[in-house]
């Protein structure tokens, strides 16, 4: 994204994207910005007048170099980073992609791994350790 983000005190909106394959999901090693060293999914900011199904497209192939299919909306969570005073509201969207997924930004994700749903590595993104805790599951 080349965009500037501006944090005040309202909720930004955040995209995360399960890629599902082989009852697997992809996650990658955060480098960046709040939540450095977790596990995440592809995603990112909803731009001005953008879909949530475009947002998911633009930043998994900006991320990982790989074209989603079968978008669908999945639930969402309501994630306070306390620490780095973010508030986000996650919009899960489920889909399915071919390829091998690449590193397409390095400075921001180390690496991108397939994991079953019932292996996931430590530690999490809040926002999936919230979906967790909600009890979603594949």
């Amino acid at each position: 994204m080349t965009m500037t983000t501006q944090y005040s005190t309202q909720p930004q909106v955040g995209v995360a994207v399960m890629i599902i394959r082989d009852r697997k999901i992809l996650l990658g090693k955060r480098l960046t910005s709040h939540g450095t060293g977790t596990w995440h999914l592809p995603g990112g900011h909803l731009e001005f007048m953008e879909t949530v199904e475009d947002c998911a497209r633009r930043e998994v192939l900006e991320e990982t170099g790989l074209e989603i299919e079968n978008v669908e909306l999945g639930p969402y969570t309501n994630d306070f980073f306390v620490k780095e005073n973010k508030h986000y509201i996650t919009l899960f969207v489920l889909c399915t992609a071919k390829g091998k997924p690449r590193a397409m930004e390095p400075e921001k994700c180390v690496e991108w791994k397939w994991f079953e749903w019932d292996n996931l590595p430590k530690p999490l993104f809040l926002s999936v350790e919230n979906l967790i805790k909600s009890g979603f599951s594949l």
